[in-house]
C-alpha cells in the first residue's frame, strides 16, 4: 500500500498522476505534443497544490523508462531522479510497452468481447517513425510472449502468432499498421495514447516487492540510438 507519483513522458503525451494503492487520486496531462520540458514540472506542482497534498508524503516516484521518444524519456527520468534525490524517496522504473499492455489485459472487456475458449494476444505499439514501432506481445495473464523490440511492420509481421490466435493491436503506432496487417485474426482497438494511469498498477506491485532503481545510475531504455536531424534551412552550403 503506497502513494506514488507517476510520470509518463515516453510519447507525445505529458502525463502525471497521483495514485494510492494503484488507484488514481488525481491526474494532469497534455496530449498536444512534445512540450514536456515546459509542462512536466508545472503539472507536478499543480497536481499537489490543486489537491492540497504534501509532496513529502508520497512513498515513491514511478517513471516511464521507455522505449519511446528520446527527448521525452530524458526529461521524465531527469525530473523523477531529481525528485527522488530531493525527497529521499525510492525510484520505480516502468516500461512504457508493459504499462500499456498490462492496462489492456486487466481491462480487456472495455475493448474486446472474447468468445468462450477464444485465445487472444495483446500488442501495444509505440510509433518509432516510418513503418517501425516499439512493441511486444502479451498473453491473457499479462505475461510477455515476446521481448520489447523495434519492429518494421510489413504484411508478414506476427504471421506465426496470427495463424493460431487473434491479436489486439493498440497504441499510437497501431493506426499506421492497418494497411499492412490484414490477417483475419487482426483486431484494432484499445487506447491510442500513453498515460500515467497505465503505470499505476505495475508501480504498486513493484513498490510492494521493493523493486527500486538505483537513482544515481538509472537511465531510460532507449532501445535505439538517438539520431539527430538537421533542418534543411540550417544546413551550411
Amino acid at each position: 500500500m503506497a502513494i506514488i507519483l507517476n510520470i509518463e513522458t515516453s510519447t507525445e503525451v505529458c502525463s502525471v498522476s497521483l495514485a494510492e494503492n494503484g488507484k488514481t487520486l488525481a491526474q494532469k496531462e497534455s496530449t498536444e505534443g512534445l512540450n514536456h520540458s515546459k509542462l512536466l514540472t508545472v503539472f507536478i506542482e499543480d497536481l499537489f497544490s490543486e489537491n492540497k497534498f504534501d509532496i513529502n508524503k508520497i512513498d515513491a516516484v514511478a517513471v516511464s523508462k521507455g522505449p519511446g521518444s528520446y527527448t521525452g524519456l530524458r526529461i521524465g527520468v531527469s525530473v523523477a531522479k531529481g525528485l527522488c534525490y530531493g525527497l529521499g524517496k525510492p525510484l520505480i522504473g516502468i516500461g512504457s510497452i508493459e504499462a500499456m499492455g498490462n492496462y489492456v489485459v486487466e481491462n480487456v472487456g472495455e475493448f474486446y468481447k472474447a468468445k468462450d475458449g477464444e485465445e487472444l494476444l495483446f500488442c501495444p505499439m509505440i510509433d518509432a517513425r516510418r513503418m517501425e514501432v516499439y512493441t511486444a506481445l502479451f498473453d491473457e495473464t499479462g505475461k510477455a510472449v515476446s521481448n520489447v523490440t523495434a519492429e518494421i511492420i510489413d504484411e508478414n509481421a506476427f504471421a506465426d502468432h496470427l495463424n493460431t490466435k487473434k491479436i489486439l493491436f493498440f497504441g499510437n503506432g497501431a493506426e499506421k499498421c492497418r494497411e499492412k496487417l490484414t490477417h483475419e485474426n487482426v483486431l484494432f482497438n484499445g487506447p491510442e495514447k500513453t498515460t500515467a494511469r497505465f503505470m499505476q498498477n505495475l508501480a504498486e506491485i513493484k513498490y510492494n516487492k521493493k523493486e527500486f532503481e538505483d537513482v544515481a545510475y538509472f537511465e531510460p531504455f532507449y532501445l535505439k540510438d538517438f539520431v539527430a536531424t538537421i533542418p534543411k534551412n540550417k544546413v551550411l552550403k
